[in-house]
């Protein structure tokens, strides 16, 4: 069975954040083959399923960088979290760079979460964030934490190095960036690589072949696991690198594209 991995901002989406007519029909066709067709996304599942043409497919959502798993059928088949005390000793370290922190839990994003950020100018995203009462977010009943992600202001790409610099190895989470201006931090058990080879185990089945497609740093570790990995052309250089690949851009349906030229179709 051929397996196809596949983000969505910077890869399935378009710069509008639209799937194009010609994405769509490729994701039909494979899915009328037999394939299994899986979105792989730092989306959470809310964000995911906006996508009328998602909805409609049913198809294995991978969310929040291999967080929760879901199936077709919108169950959850796994999920990791970030434990409170790890949570504290991160957001401590955090708020000493002066970046902009989103908490996506099973209760929603705290403030919000990054898609809806999106369009907006830095004015318009500080305004979101001042001041913001975090507190108040660890006394919500049942609360789970799934993913921390801290965005800097386009000019201060400096400081997402800096907090990369200041983690590394210091805590034991995941890090990675979808891009240049964010770092998200994730259970040591999250990424989009080990949610591939988890979801294999879950369901009792063995991809034959992996495609993996995918834009941004959190892509990498599933083009490790991959039999074929695939990077966008408006992918960064440096991810890039790791690709087998590099197809069309997003914005001239280079998903569609690279899949033509990988299997009869």
């Amino acid at each position: 069975m051929k397996c196809f991995s596949i983000d969505l901002d910077g890869t399935l989406l378009n710069s509008k954040r639209e799937i194009s007519t010609e994405n769509l029909h490729v994701l039909k066709e494979l899915k009328a083959q037999g394939h299994s067709v899986i979105i792989n996304t730092g989306r959470a599942y809310d964000d995911v399923i906006q996508f009328n043409a998602i909805k409609s497919l049913k198809l294995p959502i991978f969310t929040i960088n291999g967080t929760v798993i879901y199936s077709d059928t919108k169950d959850v088949l796994f999920e990791a979290s970030i434990p409170f005390s790890l949570y504290n000793e991160l957001f401590a370290v955090l708020k000493k760079f002066g970046l902009w922190i989103m908490v996506y839990t099973n209760q929603g994003g705290f403030p919000c979460r990054n898609p809806y950020l999106q369009g907006k100018s830095d004015e318009e995203i500080e305004g979101i964030f001042a001041g913001y009462d975090y507190e108040q977010m660890l006394n919500k009943k049942d609360l789970v934490i799934y993913k921390v992600m801290a965005v800097s202001r386009h000019d201060q790409l400096e400081k997402i190095t800096a907090v990369k610099n200041a983690l590394h190895e210091k805590l034991p989470l995941t890090i990675a960036s979808s891009h240049p201006n964010n770092v998200e931090l994730t259970s040591l058990e999250a990424n989009k690589g080990a949610a591939l080879l988890r979801y294999q185990k879950l369901i009792n089945v063995h991809f034959d072949e992996i495609f993996a497609f995918g834009d941004g740093g959190n892509d990498v570790e599933q083009f490790k696991v991959a039999t074929t990995s695939v990077a966008m052309a408006n992918a960064p250089a440096e991810i890039q690198q790791h690709a087998d690949i590099i197809t069309k851009s997003n914005d001239d349906n280079g998903f569609a594209y690279a899949v033509k030229h990988l299997i009869e179709f």
